[in-house]
């Protein structure tokens, strides 16, 4: 049994706030310029499943014009309630906010030029959003127009490298650290407190569709944690994947509600799946071998399991049958999928974030 540590309040600074118009900003690109095209970044759409792509990077103002092509995306998410709402992170250039499906982007210039390494919106309030930037949380609610900060961590060097919002108990926020911490909040981000330590950057937090209280969190080197009591208490699921070398070295995860909630784990293994909440675990094969398949960002269709998608560096895998049979295709740019993000109203819509790599 992990102790639970409290943290103390006080987290909350002064309100930022910014105008949304009347102000310019030029979008860098990032440090490193592996890309062989400088315009080939920002955000991908297809409509059909991942067979075709266009690039959506087109920011909306008055007789400009300008995009974020140029630029590296590392985080995306949607809106529980609104599938045309569409929120990207970028790396050193802030966060820019779609509510047409992409087809024209805005920017959220209360948050100056940061990376946003996750993104949230309650979805029981959509103008609710939070947003993680280094060692910090922040928190909007008044649909992007202004943001005040909600959480800081006293070690500057830390990262809040994930962050979820509680699906059934919108003002539960769970974040995850690069120092291993699990802190939860139980109003809205105004106060937090300490769940677990797991000694290593927690890169993903995913509660369960079918059971809010199951909670699982991938950790970069020590595999995945889970909890059944809604974070109080944390089981590391080693001897449960201990039979998959590899597989303490994690890549993504995501739970999905079929019959029952169905997880799927992708690590330096490879590509694995549960269908009784972490306790026993199956290979799901792959057109490469494992030590091949570099995994970024898996996608899974909520209303059908079998529908699967992952991206790596160079290559789009889709699966219609439980992964027995892969389509691949090249990815639209010379930058990696980032990050994949599936439209759970309408499957055939999949958004690409993609960034530059070093090799």
């Amino acid at each position: 049994m992990i102790k639970i540590k409290l943290l103390k309040a006080g987290l909350l600074l002064p309100l930022i706030t910014f105008a949304l118009s009347g102000c310019t900003l030029n979008f860098g690109t990032a440090s490193n310029t592996g890309s062989s095209n400088a315009n080939d970044g920002g955000v991908y759409k297809s409509t059909n499943r991942g067979a075709s792509w266009l690039q959506k990077a087109s920011i909306q103002g008055v007789n400009t014009k300008r995009s974020f092509s140029a630029i590296d995306i590392i985080s995306l998410a949607l809106d529980p309630s609104d599938n045309k709402a569409v929120y990207a992170g970028s790396l050193e250039n802030g966060l820019f906010y779609s509510y047409d499906g992409a087809e024209g982007w805005q920017v959220a210039t209360g948050l100056g030029k940061i990376s946003i390494n996750n993104i949230a919106v309650d979805p029981a309030d959509k103008c609710l959003i939070y947003t993680t930037a280094a060692n910090k949380v922040f928190k909007s609610e008044d649909c992007n127009r202004t943001w005040s900060q909600a959480y800081f961590d006293n070690d500057l060097k830390a990262i809040v490298s994930s962050l979820v919002i509680d699906h059934d108990s919108s003002n539960n926020i769970f974040i995850g650290t690069s120092n291993g911490d699990v802190i939860k909040s139980s109003d809205f981000g105004v106060s937090w407190r300490a769940l677990g330590r797991f000694d290593s950057q927690v890169d993903k937090i995913v509660i369960s569709p079918v059971n809010s209280k199951i909670i699982f969190a991938g950790t970069t080197a020590r595999g995945i944690f889970r909890s059944v009591d809604g974070g109080n208490k944390w089981e590391r699921l080693d001897k449960e994947l201990e039979a998959f070398d590899g597989s303490n070295r994690f890549r993504d995860l995501a739970v999905v509600k079929s019959e029952k909630a169905i997880v799927f784990l992708a690590t330096n293994y490879g590509l694995l799946k549960s269908a009784d909440d972490g306790n026993t675990w199956s290979k799901i094969e792959l057109l490469t071998a494992e030590e091949e398949a570099k995994i970024y960002s898996i996608a899974v269709n909520p209303g059908d399991a079998n529908e699967i998608y992952y991206v790596t560096g160079t290559t789009f895998y889709h699966s219609l049958d439980g992964g027995n049979n892969w389509i691949s295709k090249k990815l639209p740019t010379s930058r990696a999928g980032s990050k994949l993000l599936l439209d759970p109203k309408n499957p055939a819509i999949l958004y690409l974030a993609v960034r530059q790599t070093t090799k």
